[in-house]
């Protein structure tokens, strides 16, 4: 969601009543709460005309929506049942209405990331991989830092690897975590996990792990720890992105954190950065960079990765278009 649709629906919500906005905060997630708190609580002196310009908007957009599609599941099983029968209709119903109620499972996406870790580092990797795969890679890449590196390791291999979850193997894991964390249960097959989940969530790691990672991986199958490298996106894919992106991008960091990313970049991708700046603002830049004395190559990943972060939330928000690392040191 844009910083514009956050605003708007943060106005509609406080112009609600508390029972109202209360009844919609229910059909939300974990991050979308989150933003939606966060950007009402930053909200002040909003004009009538602001309001009232939101609420236009708001009955425009309701105006286009109808009823039908709500409450589907149940019709849908009730016809293919009808004409199917049960045994043939059961296995189908599974895959036109996958993913269901994983109650356990959604519970832990409330939940810092060192409670789940402490809550589930104990478990076998396999089932550690399976839980991590249902949850945003974020909170996965920070729940696995909370690991050693052995299991860390060997539970992004088990992601890497793993192809679909059985129904009745993700209903007993589903079962555990239900009573441990009064969830319920009913669950449906679930195809997650394999390379790009792994990649996604290692793109949220520190560089140490990631490389850690990336070698163990190597060492079990090298073809697939190439195509998880080819899944990440790095902060030299910025190459990719058209020159709006980048605009918006640099709109969206600050300088000093610009200056140590490129530290570590590539003669091209600076280029492509100043080339999107006004000719004062290059300059300024490139002295600066000039100026700028050794600097851990750990520090340049960390902002490196602190800039992605902002890449992949303007890529979720639909604002730029993504296109098709060792020893500590100085750069």
């Amino acid at each position: 969601m844009s910083e514009e649709g956050l605003n708007k629906s943060a106005i509609l919500l406080l112009s609600l009543g508390e029972n109202e906005a209360a009844e919609v905060f229910k059909y939300l997630g974990p991050k979308e709460v989150q933003k939606l708190g966060m950007a009402m609580a930053s909200l002040s002196n909003v004009s009538r005309d602001d309001i009232d310009r939101v609420f236009r908007d708001f009955y425009t957009a309701a105006e286009e929506k109808t009823t039908l599609g709500m409450d589907s599941d149940d019709y849908i099983r009730s016809v293919l049942t009808k004409a199917l029968g049960d045994e043939k209709a059961a296995s189908l119903i599974d895959r036109i209405l996958q993913g269901g109620d994983t109650s356990g499972i959604e519970s832990l996406k409330w939940m810092d990331a060192s409670s789940v870790a402490e809550l589930i580092h104990n478990e076998h990797p396999q089932i550690i991989a399976t839980i991590l795969v249902h949850l945003e890679s974020d909170q996965s890449s920070e729940i696995l830092s909370h690991f050693t590196d052995r299991l860390r390791n060997d539970v992004l291999l088990r992601i890497a690897t793993l192809d679909g979850i059985q129904p009745t193997a993700l209903k007993e894991l589903n079962d555990v975590l239900a009573k441990l964390l009064s969830g319920g249960t009913n669950i449906k097959k679930a195809t997650l996990g394999g390379v790009k989940v792994a990649a996604d969530i290692m793109n949220y790691m520190s560089g140490g792990q990631e490389t850690a990672a990336i070698e163990n991986i190597r060492d079990h199958d090298p073809d697939m720890a190439q195509q998880i490298l080819d899944a990440m996106f790095v902060f030299e894919n910025l190459l990719d992105v058209d020159d709006r992106g980048i605009q918006l991008l640099l709109r969206e960091i600050q300088s000093e954190s610009l200056i140590v990313a490129l530290k570590g970049a590539s003669e091209d991708l600076r280029e492509k950065i100043f080339k999107n700046m006004s000719q004062r603002a290059a300059e300024m830049m490139r002295e600066d960079l000039e100026s700028k004395g050794p600097v851990r190559i750990s520090e340049v990943e960390a902002e490196q990765k602190e800039i992605l972060k902002v890449v992949r939330r303007l890529a979720d928000e639909g604002q730029i278009v993504l296109g098709g690392k060792g020893e500590e040191g100085y750069v």
